[in-house]
């Protein structure tokens, strides 16, 4: 009887026993599983935070690549733009190289030009009547004396002859007078001027008694009837200090000649 109790002791104690290291290693299993279980975790984190990492970076490289993109499109039109200004330039250039080779074979054609005007300006001024002779003569010679100078381009040489000519132009525009002396039978005389265009040019004594014309066909002033011109050249000489309105008056003029 108490061999059979000690065999049911022995017998529950190895049930226990057996069933104690079930349980033991049966945690050891949960534990393992455990671990394992959260290094997978840590793993899928860890590759989750770098597919995440690379996803940024690509979608950062993405928009750097849109954005390089963008600015290589506009650079190419900007080189098109350029290309197009640059062929402009180009010739442009090619217009001016062709305009100065022109512009060195007119300028020698320029200078002789010039001073045939000068030299027929000359001429017109002795041949014309003498009405403020020395102040065109000055005006003829400061010019003619610019031609020789290296400092003055061609162009403005040629200026300042077209302005000798407008000048000549506007005398024959004009009512104008002017002090002088004059040689009047014999004796240097003061007078007054009146030049009305180059229809007629007369004068008078500054104590209006002796009234001149100037006669080109004689190249000299002479004396006219001051009872007849007298009252005139007086009238004349006041419209043009505008001293009075411009009014129809008698001068000597000479008749005009027939063409021939």
């Amino acid at each position: 009887m108490k061999t059979k109790r000690f065999m049911a002791v022995a017998l529950t104690t190895a049930l226990s026993a057996g069933a104690l290291y079930g349980s033991v290693a049966t945690a050891d299993t949960l534990d393992n599983v455990l671990k394992v279980g959260q290094q997978k975790t840590a793993a899928a984190t860890a590759s989750q935070k770098r597919i995440d990492k690379i996803a940024q970076e690509t979608s950062e490289l993405l928009t750097e690549f849109k954005v390089v993109n963008k600015q290589i499109d506009g650079l190419r039109v900007y080189n098109r733009q350029l290309e197009k200004q640059l062929a402009n330039q180009l010739a442009v250039i090619k217009d001016l190289d062709e305009s100065i080779d022109q512009v060195t074979v007119i300028e020698r054609q320029i200078q002789p030009l010039i001073l045939r005007m000068l030299d027929g300006l000359e001429q017109f001024i002795e041949l014309d009547a003498p009405f403020k002779l020395a102040e065109r003569k000055s005006n003829l010679e400061g010019v003619k004396n610019n031609m020789d100078r290296s400092d003055i381009t061609v162009a403005e040489k040629f200026r300042q002859v077209l302005e000798l000519y407008n000048f000549e132009a506007e005398y024959a525009r004009k009512i104008d007078s002017y002090g002088d002396t004059l040689n009047v039978n014999g004796q240097d005389r003061e007078v007054n001027v009146l030049q009305i265009g180059r229809i007629a040019l007369v004068a008078q004594t500054t104590d209006s008694k002796i009234s001149l014309a100037y006669d080109k066909e004689q190249k000299a002033w002479v004396e006219v009837d001051s009872g007849e011109y007298r009252r005139a050249i007086m009238q004349g000489l006041k419209i043009a200090k505008k001293q009075a309105t411009t009014d129809i008056m008698t001068m000597p003029i000479p008749a005009p000649e027939a063409a021939q």
